[in-house]
Protein backbone atom coordinates (compact mmCIF):
# COMPACT_ATOMS: atom_id res chain seq x y z
CA UNK A 1 0.00 0.00 0.00
CA UNK A 2 1.49 3.23 -1.09
CA UNK A 3 0.33 5.59 1.64
CA UNK A 4 2.48 3.79 4.30
CA UNK A 5 5.75 4.61 2.44
CA UNK A 6 7.76 7.80 2.80
CA UNK A 7 8.93 9.50 -0.29
CA UNK A 8 12.54 10.48 -0.88
CA UNK A 9 11.92 14.21 -0.26
CA UNK A 10 10.52 13.58 3.20
CA UNK A 11 13.50 11.31 4.02
CA UNK A 12 16.00 13.95 2.90
CA UNK A 13 14.33 16.63 5.02
CA UNK A 14 14.41 14.38 8.08
CA UNK A 15 18.13 13.69 7.59
CA UNK A 16 18.87 17.41 7.36
CA UNK A 17 16.98 18.12 10.59
CA UNK A 18 18.86 15.36 12.42
CA UNK A 19 22.21 16.66 11.18
CA UNK A 20 21.32 20.16 12.34
CA UNK A 21 20.33 18.84 15.77
CA UNK A 22 23.64 17.02 16.11
CA UNK A 23 25.54 20.12 15.07
CA UNK A 24 23.71 22.27 17.60
CA UNK A 25 24.27 19.65 20.31
CA UNK A 26 27.99 19.55 19.57
CA UNK A 27 28.21 23.33 19.71
CA UNK A 28 26.45 23.46 23.07
CA UNK A 29 28.62 20.77 24.62
CA UNK A 30 31.82 22.56 23.67
CA UNK A 31 31.03 25.48 26.01
CA UNK A 32 29.86 23.29 28.90
CA UNK A 33 32.28 21.88 31.51
CA UNK A 34 31.19 18.43 32.57
CA UNK A 35 30.95 17.67 36.29
CA UNK A 36 33.60 15.61 38.09
CA UNK A 37 31.03 13.15 39.31
CA UNK A 38 32.35 13.38 42.95
CA UNK A 39 32.40 16.04 45.69
CA UNK A 40 35.42 18.25 46.21
CA UNK A 41 37.62 16.74 48.97
CA UNK A 42 38.03 18.69 52.20
CA UNK A 43 41.33 20.25 53.17
CA UNK A 44 41.93 17.73 55.95
CA UNK A 45 41.37 14.81 53.57
CA UNK A 46 43.67 16.32 50.96
CA UNK A 47 46.43 16.85 53.52
CA UNK A 48 45.97 13.31 54.76
CA UNK A 49 46.45 11.97 51.25
CA UNK A 50 49.61 14.02 50.83
CA UNK A 51 51.10 12.81 54.10
CA UNK A 52 50.64 9.19 53.25
CA UNK A 53 48.52 6.29 54.41
CA UNK A 54 46.90 6.38 57.84
CA UNK A 55 48.55 3.99 60.31
CA UNK A 56 46.46 1.04 61.40
CA UNK A 57 44.45 1.41 64.60
CA UNK A 58 46.00 0.14 67.85
CA UNK A 59 45.22 -3.42 68.74
CA UNK A 60 45.40 -3.06 72.54
CA UNK A 61 44.79 -0.34 75.12
CA UNK A 62 48.47 -0.30 76.08
CA UNK A 63 49.46 0.35 72.49
CA UNK A 64 46.95 3.19 72.26
CA UNK A 65 48.33 4.77 75.44
CA UNK A 66 51.88 4.40 74.14
CA UNK A 67 50.96 6.14 70.91
CA UNK A 68 49.25 8.95 72.78
CA UNK A 69 52.24 9.54 75.01
CA UNK A 70 54.77 9.34 72.20
CA UNK A 71 58.15 7.74 72.27
CA UNK A 72 60.34 7.48 75.35
CA UNK A 73 62.64 10.22 74.10
CA UNK A 74 59.75 12.61 73.53
CA UNK A 75 58.39 11.94 77.02
CA UNK A 76 61.81 12.59 78.52
CA UNK A 77 62.11 15.90 76.67
CA UNK A 78 58.61 16.95 77.74
CA UNK A 79 59.31 16.04 81.38
CA UNK A 80 62.55 18.04 81.36
CA UNK A 81 60.73 21.01 79.84
CA UNK A 82 58.02 20.87 82.50
CA UNK A 83 60.64 20.69 85.24
CA UNK A 84 62.44 23.74 83.87
CA UNK A 85 59.15 25.63 83.71
CA UNK A 86 58.38 24.79 87.34
CA UNK A 87 61.84 25.88 88.46
CA UNK A 88 61.53 29.14 86.54
CA UNK A 89 58.05 29.76 87.92
CA UNK A 90 59.25 29.11 91.47
CA UNK A 91 62.19 31.48 91.02
CA UNK A 92 59.98 34.26 89.65
CA UNK A 93 57.52 33.71 92.49
CA UNK A 94 60.27 34.01 95.10
CA UNK A 95 61.45 37.22 93.45
CA UNK A 96 57.96 38.71 93.76
CA UNK A 97 57.03 38.88 90.07
CA UNK A 98 53.30 39.68 89.96
CA UNK A 99 52.80 37.52 86.85
CA UNK A 100 53.71 34.40 88.83
CA UNK A 101 52.25 35.24 92.24
CA UNK A 102 48.96 34.03 93.61
CA UNK A 103 46.10 36.57 93.44
CA UNK A 104 46.27 37.21 97.20
CA UNK A 105 49.93 38.33 96.91
CA UNK A 106 49.66 40.57 93.85
CA UNK A 107 49.79 44.33 93.77
CA UNK A 108 51.94 47.10 95.25
CA UNK A 109 49.86 47.22 98.45
CA UNK A 110 50.58 43.59 99.34
CA UNK A 111 54.27 44.05 98.46
CA UNK A 112 54.42 47.03 100.84
CA UNK A 113 52.75 45.02 103.61
CA UNK A 114 55.29 42.25 103.15
CA UNK A 115 58.15 44.72 103.44
CA UNK A 116 56.71 46.16 106.65
CA UNK A 117 56.45 42.70 108.19
CA UNK A 118 59.86 41.53 106.99
CA UNK A 119 61.62 44.65 108.27
CA UNK A 120 60.69 43.85 111.87
CA UNK A 121 61.16 40.85 114.15
CA UNK A 122 57.84 39.62 115.52
CA UNK A 123 56.80 37.25 118.28
CA UNK A 124 54.32 35.90 115.76
CA UNK A 125 57.27 34.27 114.02
CA UNK A 126 57.43 31.83 116.95
CA UNK A 127 53.94 30.54 116.24
CA UNK A 128 55.08 27.38 114.44
CA UNK A 129 57.87 26.53 116.95
CA UNK A 130 55.33 27.06 119.72
CA UNK A 131 53.08 24.44 118.13
CA UNK A 132 56.01 22.01 118.23
CA UNK A 133 56.54 22.76 121.93
CA UNK A 134 52.88 22.02 122.64
CA UNK A 135 53.08 18.71 120.80
CA UNK A 136 56.24 17.63 122.63
CA UNK A 137 54.75 18.56 126.02
CA UNK A 138 51.75 16.36 125.33
CA UNK A 139 54.09 13.40 124.83
CA UNK A 140 55.88 14.00 128.13
CA UNK A 141 54.86 11.77 131.03
CA UNK A 142 55.63 14.33 133.72
CA UNK A 143 52.60 16.42 134.81
CA UNK A 144 54.93 19.22 135.94
CA UNK A 145 56.45 19.53 132.45
CA UNK A 146 53.01 19.62 130.89
CA UNK A 147 51.90 22.28 133.36
CA UNK A 148 54.87 24.57 132.70
CA UNK A 149 54.62 24.06 128.95
CA UNK A 150 50.90 24.87 128.97
CA UNK A 151 51.48 28.05 131.01
CA UNK A 152 54.30 29.16 128.74
CA UNK A 153 52.27 28.56 125.59
CA UNK A 154 49.30 30.46 127.04
CA UNK A 155 51.44 33.50 127.84
CA UNK A 156 53.01 33.42 124.38
CA UNK A 157 49.59 33.24 122.73
CA UNK A 158 48.44 36.30 124.66
CA UNK A 159 51.57 38.20 123.58
CA UNK A 160 51.02 37.16 119.97
CA UNK A 161 47.39 38.28 119.96
CA UNK A 162 48.32 41.69 121.35
CA UNK A 163 51.14 42.04 118.84
CA UNK A 164 48.87 41.04 115.97
CA UNK A 165 46.36 43.75 116.93
CA UNK A 166 49.03 46.45 117.12
CA UNK A 167 50.63 45.26 113.88
CA UNK A 168 47.30 45.38 112.08
CA UNK A 169 46.61 48.93 113.17
CA UNK A 170 50.14 50.09 112.40
CA UNK A 171 50.25 48.52 108.97
CA UNK A 172 46.79 49.79 108.01
CA UNK A 173 47.84 53.30 108.98
CA UNK A 174 51.03 53.07 106.95
CA UNK A 175 49.26 51.60 103.92
CA UNK A 176 46.57 54.30 104.01
CA UNK A 177 49.27 56.99 104.09
CA UNK A 178 51.31 55.32 101.31
CA UNK A 179 48.37 54.55 99.00
CA UNK A 180 45.63 57.10 99.66
CA UNK A 181 43.83 56.36 96.39
CA UNK A 182 43.78 52.58 96.80
CA UNK A 183 40.54 50.95 97.90
CA UNK A 184 41.23 48.15 100.38
CA UNK A 185 39.64 46.56 103.42
CA UNK A 186 41.52 47.08 106.70
CA UNK A 187 40.53 43.64 107.97
CA UNK A 188 41.94 41.99 104.85
CA UNK A 189 45.24 43.86 105.18
CA UNK A 190 45.48 43.01 108.87
CA UNK A 191 44.86 39.32 108.22
CA UNK A 192 47.41 39.25 105.41
CA UNK A 193 50.00 40.82 107.70
CA UNK A 194 49.16 38.30 110.46
CA UNK A 195 49.60 35.29 108.16
CA UNK A 196 52.89 36.67 106.82
CA UNK A 197 54.22 37.31 110.31
CA UNK A 198 53.38 33.80 111.59
CA UNK A 199 55.49 32.16 108.86
CA UNK A 200 59.14 31.36 109.41
CA UNK A 201 61.33 33.85 107.58
CA UNK A 202 63.02 31.19 105.44
CA UNK A 203 59.68 29.75 104.36
CA UNK A 204 58.04 33.00 103.31
CA UNK A 205 56.94 33.31 99.68
CA UNK A 206 57.84 35.67 98.09
CA UNK A 207 61.22 35.87 99.76
CA UNK A 208 61.83 38.95 101.95
CA UNK A 209 63.34 41.88 100.07
CA UNK A 210 64.42 43.71 103.23
CA UNK A 211 66.35 42.68 106.33
CA UNK A 212 65.19 43.09 109.95
CA UNK A 213 65.86 46.65 111.04
CA UNK A 214 65.69 48.21 107.55
CA UNK A 215 63.66 51.37 107.14
CA UNK A 216 60.69 50.97 104.76
CA UNK A 217 59.44 54.22 103.30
Amino acid sequence: MRFLRRNSADSADADQVADAAVTVGDTSTKGHTPGKGRPTPKRREAEGRKRGPVPPPPKTTREAMRRARGSKEERAVQAAKRKEDRVEQRRRMNEGDDRYLMPRDRGPVKAYVRDLIDAKRNFLGLFMPLAVVVFVSLLAQSPRVQQYATLFCLLMLIVMVVEAIFNGRRINRRVRAKFPKENFRPLSIGWYAFVRATQLRKLRVPKPRVSPGDVVG
